[in-house]
């Protein structure tokens, strides 16, 4: 009988692809439960990544950080999402991403080159492959265009957008570090959009 773990990942499966139920049944084998505590990371910046996870709860945030300790927020994510380090896994390199937990959060996770070898025995897991790979395009190319054309104000707007509640669950200067501004900007356009929206409503 199937966990409500892994009838989750079938759900999450099937709302990508067109999932037939033997293939259903290799994804419970290939996938397992693991959990991170707060703080720990599922994938540390010069490490081989070896694994592709999908979020059951709990956030995880992915990141750069430089010589100097300065850390570059990238991207975050939450419940039923994909997480790993692609680059990396696809060119067979280490990473030069931190992908680290920000509550505790449970993961299923699979061997990635157990993954790809199941990719070539069925058409299905190829078009989840483009899949992922489409929407990391999109997202990668909306982020760099926000950065490059948006000012603050519509950054946090758009954040507010693409992770609804996010904002609830972490802290300011992970979400500042996230749209290239200090927390004191983040605090001042938070000020000024809840004043507009007194002054609109009132």
């Amino acid at each position: 009988m199937l966990t409500q773990d892994f009838t989750q990942v079938t759900l999450i499966l099937r709302s990508l692809i067109d999932l037939p139920d033997e293939e259903a049944i290799k994804a419970v084998k290939l996938f397992q439960t693991t959990f991170l505590k707060r703080g720990e990371f599922f994938v540390r910046a010069g490490e081989m990544p070896k694994t592709i996870g999908i979020v059951m709860s709990g956030i995880l945030r992915l990141y750069y950080a430089d010589s100097d300790g300065n850390e570059y927020s990238k991207s975050f994510c939450t419940e039923n999402s994909f997480v790993a380090a692609y680059s990396a896994l696809l060119l067979q390199q280490p990473s030069r991403l931190f992908i680290q937990a920000l509550e505790d959060t449970k993961l299923m996770i699979a061997d990635y080159a157990v993954f790809r070898e199941l990719s070539t025995m069925h058409p299905c897991w190829q078009s989840l492959n483009s899949k992922i790979a489409e929407f990391l395009f999109i997202k990668k190319e909306k982020r760099e265009s926000s950065l490059l054309l948006d000012d603050a104000t519509t950054r946090y707007l758009n954040f507010q957008a693409e992770y609804p509640g996010l904002e609830t669950r972490i802290k300011q200067h992970h979400i500042a570090s996230y749209l290239g501004i200090t927390p004191v900007t983040l605090s001042r356009i938070r000020a000024q959009l809840r004043y507009s929206t007194g002054v609109a409503s009132g």
